[in-house]
């Protein structure tokens, strides 16, 4: 029997089949209205008002999304949170910074600053993936760096700040959005539209409090820094609603309608309630699975926007994601490095939990049918 031989019935097909840890699902709305505005924005200059005022949109509602305080800026760049770590290696970290490492995109941060000449060995504080997150006893860098959410193993870090004058620089890429957050907790919280968002990719924001733009600006022309990396510049350009250089129109246009929908029902608090309703769902039918078990063993460690379930040796989990996709059900495999035999769920705040519920009737009606 063949991935294509299966066909579920239809009350368990999802409404909306997209599961994926980004890109992530779009909700058909954003899409309408995206749709309904084309003449009038897309294919016209991010320089000029059309564009500038959804940037202006963006920032001011992810400013009242976060409850950010007085003085903390929203910046508007381009690459993505890969492209940060590079920038951040040039216009956050002075001398040196300290690595919380739980999983493959903790490290990815870590690995730039190793690698950029300019800068002293990082302090690296690494855990295996899955298990509680280790900290160093004392923080010895200049920036203090750690996920919220790593998005490759469903392990969360509470956003926190630790004694001393290290900027606290917080990898939010896949919980912003989807997690409560504190900003006092943070200096910089940085992320991208494509997860909790319901956006395409390539661009990167970045929540930053006054210390963190004073390090920019201190930072700025002590070190040659190719200008898409120059944060300097970004700050610059965001406080004129725009970007350095051309962005991707329709990514911005999603990212403005997301926001709009989250503070329209009840901003951060309405989205993070929802996905945990969804983790509810998933773990709640893994811990009573037969065949699964959640990855994550802490449950305080466990993430409310990716759900990472393991499955026992009887499972072929490669098959069931593939019989699953070929009935529009797609994007639950593992992370490719993890190699573990396991799905992973996205819980964004897009996604509907009764879809979430479907979800897990339908692997478990093809885990009888072709055996676990």
């Amino acid at each position: 029997m063949t991935a294509d031989d299966v066909v579920l019935p239809p009350e368990l097909l999802p409404a909306d089949g997209r599961f994926g840890s980004g890109p992530s699902k779009v909700r058909d709305e954003a899409v309408s209205a995206l749709a309904a505005a084309a003449h009038g924005f897309l294919g016209t200059s991010h320089r000029r008002d059309g564009v500038r005022s959804v940037v202006a949109d963006v920032r001011r509602g992810l400013a009242e999304l976060f409850a950010l305080p007085a003085g903390y800026e929203v910046l508007v760049g381009l690459g993505g949170s890969t492209t940060f770590w590079d920038a951040a290696s040039f216009g956050l970290v002075e001398r040196r910074s300290t690595h919380l490492v739980i999983g493959e995109f903790s490290s990815k941060f870590a690995q730039v600053t190793r690698s950029a000449p300019h800068l002293d060995d990082p302090q690296v504080c690494e855990t295996a993936p899955g298990e509680t997150p280790v900290q160093p006893d004392r923080v010895e860098g200049d920036v203090y760096a750690y996920p919220h959410n790593e998005t490759s193993t469903g392990v969360t870090i509470p956003v926190h700040r630790r004694e001393g004058d290290a900027l606290v620089v917080v990898d939010g890429t896949s919980a912003a959005g989807g997690m409560r957050v504190d900003p006092r907790a943070f200096d910089v919280y940085y992320f991208a539209p494509q997860k909790c968002f319901a956006s395409d990719g390539g661009l990167w924001l970045a929540l930053c409090s006054p210390a963190a733009i004073e390090r920019i600006e201190r930072i700025n022309g002590t070190r040659s820094v190719p200008a898409t990396l120059d944060l300097s510049i970004v700050v610059e350009n965001s406080r004129l609603e725009q970007t350095y250089n051309t962005p991707a129109l329709a990514t911005i246009f999603l990212l403005d309608q997301q926001v709009k929908w989250m503070l329209a029902n009840g901003g951060l608090e309405f989205a993070a309630g929802r996905c945990d309703r969804s983790a509810a769902i998933v773990y709640g039918w893994a811990e009573g699975h037969k065949y699964a078990t959640p990855f994550v063993k802490e449950v305080a460690d466990r993430s409310t926007v990716t759900a990472t379930i393991d499955f026992d040796d009887r499972v072929d989990a490669a098959r069931l994601t593939a019989i699953l996709r070929s009935n529009g059900i797609v994007d639950i495999e593992p992370y490719r490095k993890l190699g573990r035999n396991q799905v992973r769920i996205a819980l964004f705040p897009a996604i509907e939990p009764e879809d979430v519920a479907t979800l897990t009737r339908a692997i478990d009606f093809v885990l009888d049918l072709v055996g676990g």
